[in-house]
């Protein structure tokens, strides 16, 4: 899919020279085409790394799709430059007024606090409720699945005896329903959380359905409303080292942390990963802008 991005978006290098095509505007402009309109509301820390990740998730497509980088206007984090935000990412209240065919809320490292203690949490239900009328269909990643579990549907997380994280098998549970359309009947898949959501909780409400779950990692894939929201609680868009990054993080800062599971060949943390997630991990992705956007949304809104 030609994915189209601000020319001098750093992400853009690394793209073209994983082969992606990625499409600047004055090419995208040429094409008589309505291209998708996918806003990314990126809430992870280190944010070049989640639009590299994210942008190789959505190119797996013939649909031209229209970038638009969201970052919250209440919170500036640290991690990633500022003169970066300001090139590159917009906030809600610059894009209010407009639709958009989908919307995907990251994660963020913030899961150890009550929703209403995070800094941006009045901002970010703004931002959920104006996706009701403004958008298309929203997938919601790790925490933003679970902040959206909460917000939309009264779901409450839990904090876990210890991290998960790793890779960790999953189960399909609803074959029929597009999203896992071409998935294998077992699948993995990468979790770094310390909180999760109660499979009992989310099937008491009738609006909900599991579509994926693992009996180790607890519910995967969540879908409502006919896929106007989707909700998935691991990071299936990381790329093969992201949680090698995390651990060796963790381990200079004196954490105590265990070693990812399923991910070091022979628990050595020397060894290159293998990566095993990334097919699902673009049947995902692809299948959310087919069925959910590209097939739902009207040409003109």
């Amino acid at each position: 899919m030609p994915i189209r991005i601000q020319s001098d978006l750093p992400a853009k290098k690394i793209l073209e020279d994983e082969n992606i095509f990625i499409m600047d505007d004055y090419k995208a402009n040429q094409q008589d085409i309505r291209p998708l309109k996918i806003a990314i509301l990126n809430l992870m820390p280190v944010k070049e790394d989640t639009e590299v990740q994210l942008l190789r998730s959505l190119s797996n497509t013939p649909l031209q799709v229209d970038v638009t980088f969201l970052t919250t206007g209440s919170y500036v984090g640290t991690h990633t430059p500022t003169s970066h935000l300001d090139q590159f990412y917009l906030t809600f209240d610059d894009v209010k007024s407009r639709r958009f065919d989908g919307l995907i809320i990251t994660g963020a490292p913030v899961e150890l606090m009550e929703f209403e203690e995070v800094s941006y949490w009045e901002e970010l239900t703004r931002i959920m409720e104006w996706t009701k009328t403004n958008v298309t269909s929203t997938l919601h990643i790790c925490w933003g699945a679970q902040a959206g579990l909460y917000y939309h549907y009264g779901i409450h997380k839990q904090v876990l005896d210890k991290k998960m994280f790793g890779i960790f098998e999953h189960n399909v549970i609803k074959r029929k329903e597009p999203f896992v359309r071409g998935f294998d009947d077992v699948f993995y898949a990468p979790h770094s959380r310390y909180t999760t959501v109660s499979e009992e909780d989310i099937n008491k409400c009738e609006e909900l359905t599991i579509l994926a779950a693992s009996e180790e990692a607890g519910v995967f894939i969540v879908i409502a409303n006919e896929g106007k929201q989707l909700f998935v609680m691991g990071h299936p868009e990381y790329d093969r080292i992201s949680l090698d990054r995390e651990y060796k993080r963790d381990v200079n800062k004196g954490l105590d942390i265990e070693l990812p599971k399923n991910y070091y060949p022979g628990d050595k943390p020397e060894l290159k990963p293998n990566l095993v997630w990334r097919a699902h991990a673009n049947a995902m992705y692809t299948n959310w802008l087919n069925y959910y956007v590209y097939q739902v949304t009207p040409y003109e809104f």
